[in-house]
């Protein structure tokens, strides 16, 4: 049995917000944001950037209701930590975020932007293209009354945002907060185009679109067509987008994979024929490259006969210089956003919006964003040290948000004052020290 007592020391179990705070002061966050006009003062001295990055703050350590930051009011590490003047009370930070408009938004997404240029290294997922990951996902908010909740397609009340996500690493390029009624194409030629016009400030030339049958729209096509124009010789952008047979006949597609697909049987009873047929449409001066997947099955895998074959067909508009192949094993990858979207979903955790109010849940979405992209470099980083305790790094690629949370962020520490100098005192038996020392000191420099 322990003795209970309670000393005067100092202890916190977030230490990784220091870290947090290093790589806000790096994206200039806090100047932009203070540059724009706060509301008339009200017996109020909190900057914008004391709000904010607060918020980001809770949801970095997976916390989204404005009522947790009363846990920091009175922990002097919490602001020292994140570099802010005071910690707001629960009703300030509502009241402030109701009050933002959203030239915050652009502040957080230009913050994240830099991070992402500076800090986060893109893999590739073919030959030198990078992927940028379009998608919808359903936001469950069932059983409330916020403003923008209704009907989504998956026949929940909820919010329906559109995410773009850059590079194998899943870095959170650009999101917008939708009613749940939304139709996953309307608006997505202006977003998309929003989303192409960030690409100029990173380093790499080739970028590679992938969205799925909901956003088969030519508009789409057009938009990526007219940015390859604009930016020639900079930035180039191809695409692959599953299409929506609508009322195109399978039968007729499987008449012509037999005629020009090439074609396998993995087994007795189906063939596969892929292949790729051009197609010309009115308003584009050059054919559009189609890429097709046709399965027949005659029987079951277990044997057993059809009477009517079983024809399922995966057709693409592409514009990738890859065999067809490549251009259906690449658009099966984009699957991967799904587990992107848990992580913002449910690690940050920002399903269900903390406000009954639309726009207010917007800025939360964008500090959200901010907050995610952090705690992917945190991660990244993490297993680019060659002193890291991860276990399995060898076959791990990128680091899931909860693990870095649990890992970095909630490692605990003794806030010591010595010699006009706050010290961050780690334990002996601390597995995460050295990977936190190195962080620190890359990014505090």
């Amino acid at each position: 049995m322990f003795a209970l007592r309670q000393t005067n020391e100092i202890l916190t179990s977030q230490s990784g917000l220091a870290l947090i705070g290093s790589l806000l002061k790096k994206s200039d966050y806090a100047e932009a944001l203070n540059s724009l006009p706060a509301p008339e003062n009200r017996g109020n001295n909190f900057k914008n950037s004391d709000i904010a990055i607060s918020m980001i703050g809770l949801l970095a350590q997976g916390k989204c209701d404005f009522e947790n930051i009363e846990l920091h009011r009175q922990d002097p590490f919490f602001p020292l930590a994140l570099q802010i003047g005071r910690t707001p009370s629960a009703p300030r930070l509502r009241q402030r975020l109701d009050e933002a408009n959203a030239q915050w938004d652009a502040a957080a997404l230009q913050a994240s932007v830099r991070l992402l240029k500076d800090w986060a290294i893109q893999s590739s997922c073919f030959a030198d293209y990078i992927p940028l990951d379009l998608d919808v996902s359903i936001f469950n908010n069932e059983d409330s009354n916020k403003e923008g909740v209704s009907k989504t397609y998956q026949l929940v009340d909820g919010f329906a945002p559109m995410f773009a996500y850059l590079g194998q690493e899943g870095y959170l390029l650009n999101l917008e907060l939708r009613e749940g009624k939304t139709h996953c194409q309307n608006g997505t030629e202006q977003f998309l185009q929003k989303t192409l016009d960030l690409l100029p400030a990173f380093r790499h030339q080739k970028y590679l679109l992938r969205m799925d049958s909901g956003n088969d729209s030519l508009d789409n096509i057009r938009v990526c067509q007219e940015f390859n124009k604009t930016h020639a010789g900079k930035v180039h952008v191809c695409y692959i987008i599953k299409r929506n047979l609508r009322k195109e006949s399978v039968e007729e597609w499987l008449r012509l994979a037999q005629e020009v697909g090439s074609i396998t049987s993995p087994r007795p009873g189906k063939k596969v024929y892929i292949g790729k047929i051009y197609r010309r449409i009115e308003g584009f001066e050059e054919p559009l490259e189609i890429v097709f997947q046709v399965i027949e099955r005659t029987s079951s895998s277990k044997g057993q006969q059809f009477l009517l074959p079983e024809i399922e067909v995966e057709t693409y508009w592409n514009s990738l210089p890859a065999t067809p192949e490549e251009v259906i094993g690449l658009y099966h990858a984009h699957g991967t956003s799904e587990q992107y979207h848990s992580e913002f979903k449910g690690d940050i955790p920002l399903e269900r919006l903390p406000s009954g109010y639309f726009e207010t849940n917007t800025r939360v979405m964008f500090l959200g964003l901010l907050a995610f992209n952090i705690l992917r470099i945190m991660g990244q980083e993490s297993l680019n040290y060659a002193g890291s305790p991860i276990p399995t790094k060898e076959r791990i690629h990128r680091r899931r948000l909860r693990s870095v949370m649990q890992d970095l962020v909630y490692l605990a520490a003794r806030l010591i004052s010595h010699g006009r100098q706050w010290v961050l005192g780690f334990g002996k038996i601390s597995p995460f020290y050295d990977t936190f020392r190195y962080l620190y000191l890359k990014w505090a420099s």
